[in-house]
């Protein structure tokens, strides 16, 4: 496994998107102790494709292509992925093209429960997909397909509360187990929690509680010093190589990386310093970024960590093209990305992370949500994350990028995420 890949390929040898071809955002669905039990995937084939939503069948059909093109592995990490499917879609058994294991069939509110679509959705169970119906609501049409349904989403901004808890006791969990969609703060997640709800939607994990006494631990507060280490104009090797050493697991991510077969030493490695001298000081900087984020979100829903490595890579990508338009090139960007859920991996404030950690003042003033020269970068950055087509598409204009290029750095971005993630 190479840890830098310019031209990285899909799962199961399939190759790269042609550039500007895929538009690709995932948002995870997680369980009641916050780990990741799927993505729902959202997708756009081109630049005219994000105002053509009124046609949901064509909006699908991209779905399954783009599934199929860039592999569920790399855009589920092993992960289900729940896929939006409309009656032409169940009709005509296209969702079968994807893998029974890794598919959740998700019925949207505007299919009809007629003879058909049941029948299709009962085909799909039998072949071992699950079935989830989507924005359900009391007194849904769909009222047929709860038989067969294995989840239940309910959208939380669009029911009162009495009829979310109506629901819970009617349907679950006996029957299906029901997922709360856009979740928006921690209030809303232990609410729905103790509602009986299974499964969350939305991005309240990803915003830090607001904990005033929160005290850094000190193995995460290592961590940071580690980033403080590596972001340093110079390099002090010998101070990088105690701090390595009085992690233990980092001290075998670091040997087991490098003895890996993406290097091809002819003899294992078992030194630290000798470890750190070979890597070089790029490499280096790169490597203790990604262990010490790692190391700090152990124990956090790896989204959040993937989200974090994805950010990075993608600033990275496009940080050549971006520095220039912006006209200030000592930014680092692939730092900033990094950063910028370090707040909600530690639980404690951006400021306070940034106290430890020195940054240029333009990555600062955006990670603390000031404006700058950075900030419509930064935005592009959370759109192209989220989906949000329309601000991606007014972003990328006002910073003159090929939203083809901002496309394929983010699956390109992805791609090495998850590469780092397991090799690391």
């Amino acid at each position: 496994m190479t840890v830098v890949s310019s031209a990285p390929t899909a799962g199961e040898g399939k190759p790269a998107p042609k550039p500007g071809t895929q538009f690709v955002a995932r948002q995870p669905i997680l369980t009641t102790d916050e780990k990741v039990f799927g993505y729902e995937l959202l997708f756009r084939d081109g630049i005219e494709d994000f105002f053509r939503s009124s046609d949901s069948d064509a909006a699908s059909r991209s779905t399954l292509n783009t599934s199929m093109l860039l592999g569920l592995d790399v855009l589920c990490d092993g992960r289900r992925a729940f896929v939006n499917c409309t009656r032409d879609i169940l009709l005509k058994d296209y969702v079968t093209l994807l893998p029974p294991g890794q598919t959740v069939v998700e019925v949207l509110e505007t299919v009809p429960a007629d003879e058909l679509v049941v029948a299709a959705c009962r085909r799909l169970k039998e072949a071992g997909y699950m079935i989830a119906l989507d924005d359900f609501a009391l007194n849904d049409p769909r009222e047929a397909l709860t038989e067969l349904a294995d989840i239940i989403k309910v959208d939380l901004r669009a029911t009162a509360n009495a009829d979310a808890a109506a629901m819970v006791k009617r349907y679950g969990p006996w029957r299906c187990r029901l997922l709360a969609e856009k979740v928006e703060t921690r209030e809303e997640f232990v609410a729905s929690q103790k509602a009986g709800f299974l499964y969350f939607q939305g991005y309240f994990f990803r915003r830090p509680e607001i904990l005033t006494a929160h005290e850094i631990r000190a193995n995460q507060l290592n961590y940071l010093r580690m980033l403080t280490a590596v972001s340093q104009p110079e390099l002090d090797v010998r101070a990088i190589e105690n701090l390595v050493k009085g992690e233990a697991s980092l001290c075998y991510r670091l040997l087991r990386y490098l003895n890996s077969a993406a290097f091809g030493f002819g003899s294992e490695i078992h030194s630290v310093r000798h470890a750190l001298s070979i890597l070089g000081e790029k490499e280096v900087r790169r490597w203790i970024r990604l262990v010490a984020s790692l190391g700090a979100g152990h124990g956090k829903s790896s989204d959040l960590v993937l989200a974090a490595l994805v950010r990075a890579r993608f600033c990275e990508l496009l940080s050549p093209k971006v520095q220039e338009k912006i006209q200030h090139e000592d930014s680092d960007l692939f730092l900033m990305g990094m950063l910028s859920l370090m707040d909600t991996i530690l639980e404690i404030p951006m400021r306070r992370v940034l106290d430890h950690i020195p940054i240029d003042q333009e990555c600062k003033a955006v990670l603390l949500g000031m404006t700058g020269r950075l900030q419509p970068f930064y935005q592009l950055m959370l759109a192209q994350e989220s989906g949000e087509w329309t601000a991606v598409k007014k972003l990328t204009t006002a910073l003159h990028l090929g939203q083809s290029d901002v496309a394929t750095a983010y699956w390109q971005a992805m791609q090495w995420a998850r590469q780092v993630s397991a090799g690391t």
